[in-house]
């Protein structure tokens, strides 16, 4: 499954890159394929991975702001793999171009 998602502590100001540092971190140590994008994140794993890498990043925020928001998309195809890069290679095709980066 795909899971697309962004944590926000509330009350950060108007800059949140040190917030987010933070959480790449935990993101990179918890070896699931994944891809950055300016406003979230897209992991890709089986459901309990997911779901406890996203928690784990909620739950850092929380212990240091008072209020965190956590907003979750998924993309669920049961056993299907490789999604992360092959959703986007499959629109390419069609395209009969590389997507702009």
């Amino acid at each position: 499954m795909l899971a697309e998602f962004h944590v926000v502590p509330i009350g950060t100001g108007e800059s949140m890159s040190e917030q987010i540092a933070k959480l790449f971190k935990l993101v990179e140590a918890g070896g699931l394929p994944y891809k950055a994008t300016p406003m979230g994140t897209v992991i890709e794993g089986e459901w309990d991975e997911v779901m406890g890498l996203i928690k784990k990043c909620h739950q850092t925020l929380l212990a240091e702001w008072p209020r965190v928001l956590t907003s979750i998309s998924i993309d669920d195809r049961g056993e299907k793999k490789g999604m992360l890069e092959g959703k986007l290679k499959s629109v390419e095709e069609k395209l009969g171009k590389k997507l702009e980066k």
